[in-house]
């Protein structure tokens, strides 16, 4: 079995009126290769006539994002022709590349209506000879993500890049990712295999899971020992993880906000860049 490292509490670092919860990077852990960043925002509900996410146009350059919709919706532009509202149960994946600007705000129905959000934003790091790649984005409804089933159907895999046995993601990343979402009932169990140099992103988005023998509680990130290859995963009630493998990319990471690079110089060439325009300019 792969030895857990150590556990990893999600901060509590709110935005404005959005409760958010910061996985990575912390005081403790700075980055899991590829893995870079993620923000769990919520659980909370919304009254209507709420003025929803407050993720208003900003660039990015050096990196993806992987966006899952839990509760709630997200309307998303980009200056790469992106544009989609994409709902409950649903993912957004954008590749940032050599450069855009961006907004992911909630819809105008959610900001009317109110109701429950709850979603969380995870980065993988590009490597080198991607990272200055044609930007690209893909939303996907929850009807167009497949799904593998284990455990008599207690526990359902969510694959969105990679593969999870015989099912294959529809998103094919370029830094190498496997990434899932599963949903497991209380009891349900999985047992599957990771090759001990892939870095696992393993996060606890609900409940409590029992891995490899150790309890890990909800907001809680794992991080592996790269020695062995068996992680089992059994539900000490209902519970949701992110859960995720990529080879180390063993590459520097310069990251200063919006943008993420190998060297100091190439970040300042990303801001001269943007205020010259070249990621494009915002239109609603």
């Amino acid at each position: 079995m792969r030895k857990i490292k150590k556990k990893y509490k999600a901060v509590s670092a709110p935005i404005s009126d959005l409760i958010t919860y910061r996985a990575l990077p912390t005081r403790e852990v700075e980055y899991i290769d590829p893995f870079l960043f993620l923000n769990h925002h919520g659980p909370q509900t919304y009254k209507p006539n709420n003025n929803g996410l407050p993720f208003g146009p900003h660039p990015h350059r050096g990196f993806e994002t992987l966006t899952f919709i839990l509760e709630g919706d997200i309307m998303h532009q980009d200056t790469g022709g992106g544009k989609s509202v994409i709902e409950k149960g649903g993912v957004q994946w954008m590749t940032a590349g050599s450069g855009l600007i961006h907004a992911e705000i909630s819809s105008d129905k959610f900001k009317k209506e109110g109701g429950p959000l709850e979603i969380l934003q995870l980065w993988f790091n590009l490597p080198a000879k991607h990272k200055m790649v044609k930007p690209n984005y893909i939303g996907l409804q929850q009807d167009q993500i497949p799904t593998a089933t284990e455990d008599n159907g207690k526990v359902k895999v969510n694959v969105i890049s990679g593969k999870w046995g015989e099912v294959q993601g529809p998103i094919d990343s370029l830094g190498g990712i496997d990434m899932s979402s599963i949903e497991l009932q209380n009891g349900g169990t999985f047992t599957t295999k990771v090759a001990a140099e892939r870095n696992i992103f393993f996060y606890v988005v609900r409940g409590t899971v029992n891995v490899n023998n150790e309890p890990v509680e909800k907001l809680h990130l794992v991080e592996f020992e790269q020695v062995g290859d068996q992680i089992k995963v059994e539900a000490l009630e209902d519970a949701v993880l992110l859960f995720g493998h990529a080879l180390p990319f063993n590459e520097p990471v310069v990251a200063q906000g919006p943008f993420v690079m190998n060297s100091e110089q190439e970040i300042q060439e990303a801001f001269r860049d943007y205020q010259a325009g070249k990621m494009g300019s915002w239109h609603e």
